[in-house]
This record gives structure tokens, sequence and C-alpha cells, in this order.
């Protein structure tokens, strides 16, 4: 299902309108596209001439990659520069959101060589494979979605052309992120923020009421900053900069601020992982 409208809110964005139904084709249980959606009026005659998305280097997004939750499930996104493969359904998306903001804040182009997904930093990039007929394109990640349970990227109606699963309205593909400029896919060191300098700040009012995730307290102010440069190595999947705060004698080394105790909580889950030590949260 396509939330545009919920996922640009999560993302301070603009909406896409509500959700639809999707129609089903005559004397068939399998469905093909939105009700209200569908391909365009008029198919232009250079559909096949358009070319893939160009992977180049360019920074994440600073909002669309936050954690968030669509129908009671939080996502995540990635972001880093692993290699990553999956393989499941793919749908597309037409002219009901041509010309609508997408999560990262551009218009959607049904005639661009775009994609949504849940995960993948936006933006990113990706060869998507049908595994039936070997067909594949090239796009550039720069949505939220598919959220339909067994849907793992939704395409613009020219990639899914492209490809040749526009008229069914879905397909099973395999999803390859790619990190190299020329278009393969590469091993690489994972994206690092730049260092930041520390700067011991004191508790103002407005931050009374913000969510943080504090991961160390030190007395010495030269020890917080010496843990913190190990936290931005050992956290290179972490966009916001590593905050230490000095109040009633501590220099409380911590993440944030968050919006709510979900999207902190998500991020905690993500430093235990990493790290094997459980964040605070406090106020």
């Amino acid at each position: 299902m396509r939330l545009h409208a919920l996922v640009a809110i999560v993302f301070l964005l603009g909406g896409c309108g509500t959700t639809a139904k999707k129609a089903q084709t005559p004397g068939s249980t399998s469905p093909r596209y939105y009700s209200d959606d569908g391909p365009p009026e008029t198919i232009p005659g250079n559909l096949a001439q358009i070319p893939d998305a160009v992977p180049r280097d360019e920074p994440f997004h600073r909002f669309a990659n936050r954690p968030y939750t669509v129908f009671g499930l939080t996502y995540v996104p990635v972001v880093d520069k692993q290699p990553t493969r999956e393989r499941g359904i793919a749908s597309w998306y037409g002219r009901k959101f041509h010309g609508k903001p997408t999560s990262s804040g551009e218009p959607y182009d049904m005639f661009a060589m775009t994609a949504a997904h849940k995960t993948l930093p936006i933006p990113s990039f990706a060869r998507v494979t049908n595994v039936k007929t070997g067909q594949s394109v090239v796009v550039r990640i720069n949505d939220r979605g598919p959220f339909h349970s067994d849907r793992v990227i939704d395409l613009s109606y020219a990639a899914a052309a492209r490809i040749g699963i526009a008229t069914a309205g879905s397909g099973l593909v395999e999803v390859e992120r790619i990190l190299g400029a020329a278009g393969e896919v590469v091993s690489a060191v994972p994206l690092r923020p730049p260092p930041m300098p520390v700067v011991a700040t004191p508790m103002v009012a407005q931050e009374a009421s913000a969510l943080w995730l504090q991961l160390g307290a030190f007395s010495s102010g030269e020890t917080a900053e010496s843990f913190r440069g190990k936290l931005a190595r050992d956290l290179p999947w972490l966009l916001e900069p590593i905050d230490v705060s000095a109040r009633d004698g501590l220099h409380r080394v911590r993440l944030g601020p968050y919006r709510n105790a979900t999207e902190a909580s998500a991020i905690a889950d993500k430093v235990r992982s990493s790290l094997g030590i459980a964040p605070v949260l406090t106020r």
C-alpha cells in the first residue's frame, strides 16, 4: 500500500493524498494497481529510451532517513554504504502521485527512473532485475514504501515498464544496492560523519522536555571527548552529531534530541546492537 501522506507527515514533508484500494483485472483476484491510480493517459513515445538513473555520491537526506512508524511498525533506514541484495515483489505507482512530494521532498515523476523503499537510504541507487525475464533497470531511491507486507520496492511507472511489470502491476524482482559511480555493486568503507567538535553546553530551559539517549557521564570533559570520538568511530551509521552536555559537575555524552519515545527506542536498539551497551533514555 502507498502511504505517502502518512510517511510525509513523519518526515515533515508534504502529503500525497489518501490511501486507495487496488483495482482488479476482470475475472481475476490478482490486484493490478490502485483504483484511482494507474498508467498515464498518454504514454510518451520515447518511454523505452528514458535512460537509467546515473549513480553518484550524494549526501543522505537530513530528515528522510530518520526512524518512522507506519501501521504500528517502526522502520530504521540504513545510513551506511554497505552492499545489500534482496528478492521480493515489486509494484509501481503512477498518475495519482505524479507531481506530488516524495519523502525526499522532490516531486514524484512517473517518467523518471526512481523508486520507493522502506529502509534504503534516501537518496541511494539500486539495480532492479525482473527475475523471470532478466530485464533490469537502475533507479534512484527518493521515497518511502511500499507498506504492503509482501512488497519490497515501489517503482516509478517508467521503471516498471522497463522491466516488463507495468501491465501486470507487480512482479518478482531482485534488488541490488549500487555503490559505485559506474553502476557496479561494490564493497565500501561505511560512510562516517565528519569529525564534530565537542562543545560542553549547559542545560537550557527548552531542552527540559526533549528526549535524549545518554551513553555515558564523566566528571572529566577530556574523558567525555575521548568517549565521543570512540562512539563516532563505532557508530558509522549515525548521522547526527554526538552531544556533550555539562551539568551538575558531569559531562553527559548523549544522542538526540528525539521527537518521541518510538524514534529514540529505534535508535537505542541500533546502538545496543552495535556496541552491546544500552543507552539510557533521559530528558
